[in-house]
């Protein structure tokens, strides 16, 4: 009678015990699932929490084999849609409302992590060795380390997935806990049927004669394959010092030289873009102030340039974003990188992002990309949040 009890016990324990998963068994099928796939689209929400300010938006990614993605992003407050597409050819950033994309020379997605792709997902939750996991009303959520390379302040993520390992949600937290990106999948097809023909950079480029109201001349950035022809013969360029007010500067400047190069890239629209308010930075570095302000007039309205001193010397400069009558590609050396409401291009030491229909370049030799970062995070519509004298207004 006590063996068939003792009998009867381990099968019990046994039978329990294969019913029940580790981190490492939820982690390796759920990467076994996707690995089998060769194309899948991901739609979904993104909520990114900056203070006490939500930025939501609609998420669709699609990845086929070889490296090939393509990420539209929609901003729900103003419908502001970019998309990042990296094919054989390279890494843009694109909106299509100004017709005008950044082309990078990076490793994206490959080389920080990225809460609405599944591969980059996988690659956090295998590469930490430390993984945890609980189970939540029938679901697994696994937290894992996660690596954002110009946000050292996100520290982890929770994954949630399904029994049938679909994922679910993604939540990215920083050192204090707090919760900093939400992404919730909506739809997942890992039987999408994707080509290399679904990333083409060709299917954003608008012909001119789609804005017949423009004044149109020759164009060196793109041509009818999407290629980047920013290097031709008949690109001309003035090298300009950064805070020179007749130099437009522009980041597909090698942030390690000093000069900056102002390439003729395309005409543009025509509409004077006069900017209602000079949008001022909350946050500037210590010991560090408005020394400047000029207003310059350009082809296609207004440009303001504001020069700060001190400890850490930068320039920021603000324009009316106007769209390009012909498709503009814009050579960048560095990362597509979420900035809140956009899609901003970050390189050493310069940011440029569009905000609001508003232009932003901010550049310096001093400032450290996370400093970088918080100016450009830290921009307000209030004229009296910097300090300094101002001079030299035109």
């Amino acid at each position: 009678m006590k063996k068939f009890l003792c009998l009867c016990c381990t099968i019990l324990l046994l039978t329990t015990g294969c019913g029940k998963k580790s981190s490492v068994d939820v982690v390796k099928e759920f990467s076994s699932r996707v690995n089998d796939t060769k194309s899948y689209v991901l739609k979904g929400t993104m909520e990114i929490y900056s203070d006490e300010d939500t930025f939501t938006y609609s998420v669709e990614a699609n990845y086929l084999k070889d490296n090939y993605y393509k990420v539209k992003l929609v901003n729900q407050t103003n419908n502001h849609e970019q998309v990042i597409l990296r094919n054989q050819d390279g890494v843009y950033v694109i909106t299509p409302s100004l017709n005008k994309s950044f082309k990078f020379q990076s490793e994206w997605p490959n080389n920080s992590s990225q809460s609405y792709l599944l591969k980059a997902i996988i690659t956090d939750l295998e590469k930490d060795a430390e993984t945890s996991m609980e189970t939540v009303d029938s679901k697994y959520v696994i937290k894992s380390k996660v690596n954002y390379p110009n946000n050292s302040d996100l520290s982890y993520q929770k994954v949630t997935l399904d029994k049938d390992m679909n994922l679910n949600k993604v939540e990215v937290y920083n050192s204090s806990d707090a919760l900093k990106i939400k992404v919730n999948v909506g739809s997942i097809d890992l039987k999408a049927g994707l080509s290399d023909s679904d990333f083409k950079l060709e299917d954003y480029v608008k012909e001119p004669q789609d804005n017949p109201n423009n004044n149109t001349s020759n164009s060196n950035n793109a041509t009818s394959n999407g290629n980047n022809n920013s290097n031709d013969s008949n690109t001309n360029s003035n090298e300009c010092k950064e805070g020179d007010k007749d130099c437009k500067p522009n980041v597909a400047c090698d942030p390690k030289k000093e000069d900056c190069t102002e390439k003729n890239t395309t005409s543009k629209d025509k509409t004077t873009g006069v900017l209602e308010d000079i949008v001022y930075p909350l946050y500037i570095p210590s010991n560090t102030y408005l020394s400047g302000k000029d207003k310059v007039d350009t082809d296609n309205g207004e440009r303001v340039i504001l020069t700060f001193g001190g400890d850490k010397n930068f320039v920021l400069v603000e324009e009316v974003a106007v769209a390009s009558n012909e498709f503009e590609i814009i050579p960048v050396y560095g990362d597509p990188l979420m900035l809140n409401d956009t899609i901003a291009a970050l390189s050493e030491n310069s940011l440029y992002w569009t905000s609001n229909q508003v232009s932003y370049y901010l550049a310096g030799n001093d400032l450290t990309t996370e400093e970088i970062l918080n100016i450009a995070k830290n921009m307000n519509q209030s004229s009296s949040v910097v300090s300094g004298n101002v001079s030299n207004e035109k």
